[in-house]
């Protein structure tokens, strides 16, 4: 039996996953609510962080500080940066970059992080491992997850990221959960469903409309996921 931790930025992100378990307690700790539940033989404890990078390192430092779980997984959606994504898609993150942290200034590369010690931070192997054997009818992707606190709508910055880090997807929360868990030393994995991808236009209008649909594909994803743990 093991202990896993879930973080969402959002609750559309988590309804999707709390229709696929039985709750069986909630609790609030400061201002973030801790839903405890079961899937199989293990203990799941899911919170929504909130959008951002500090809202999600605070709540996922909280996670371990109150509950010490053995993994922890983010899981939502992101926008996509290369053409071989298609929407509702999944991405496996291999390695998570903050696309906007910049330390050039001190003779370091862009996403440079000085306690990291590079600008990748690696998810678990184990469970990469574990996600690639699950089996799922959606197209699985794995490779570098950008995040930024930036909602990325333009089409130049979405091709610069993905020029400068190789990524396929750009987000808002994963790369601080990931270094949070890397400092840690709490095995950690981040998985994305495509939900828009940046075309110049400048709106939410794809975002907007398959963010239910991406939420549940991913939901479902790490449903099966988990019971392979």
């Amino acid at each position: 039996m093991k202990k896993i931790g879930i973080i969402f930025a959002m609750d559309e992100e988590l309804n999707e996953f709390l229709k696929l378990v039985k709750l069986e307690k909630q609790e609030k700790k400061y201002d973030i609510d801790f839903y405890y539940t079961k899937l199989g033989d293990n203990n799941l404890i899911l919170i929504k962080s909130g959008i951002g990078k500090v809202n999600a390192a605070r709540a996922t430092q909280m996670l371990i500080d109150f509950e010490n779980p053995e993994y922890i997984f983010n899981i939502g959606v992101a926008g996509s940066l290369s053409n071989i994504l298609n929407i509702g898609d999944i991405v496996l993150g291999e390695k998570l970059v903050q696309h906007d942290f910049n330390l050039v200034g001190f003779g370091r590369e862009r996403g440079y992080i000085t306690n990291i010690g590079d600008k990748y931070i690696n998810c678990s192997k184990e469970l990469i491992s574990i996600a690639e054997k699950t089996k799922t009818d959606l197209s699985i992707h794995k490779g570098v997850i950008a995040s930024g606190d930036i909602f990325v709508t333009e089409e130049r910055m979405s091709k610069k990221i993905n020029t400068s880090f190789d990524a396929l997807c750009v987000e808002m929360e994963g790369a601080s959960i990931a270094q949070v868990c890397y400092l840690s030393q709490v095995p950690f994995l981040v998985i994305r469903s495509i939900s828009d991808s940046p075309d110049g236009s400048e709106n939410k209008m794809t975002y907007e409309e398959f963010l239910e649909m991406s939420s549940k594909n991913v939901a479902n994803y790490l449903k099966e996921i988990i019971n392979n743990i």
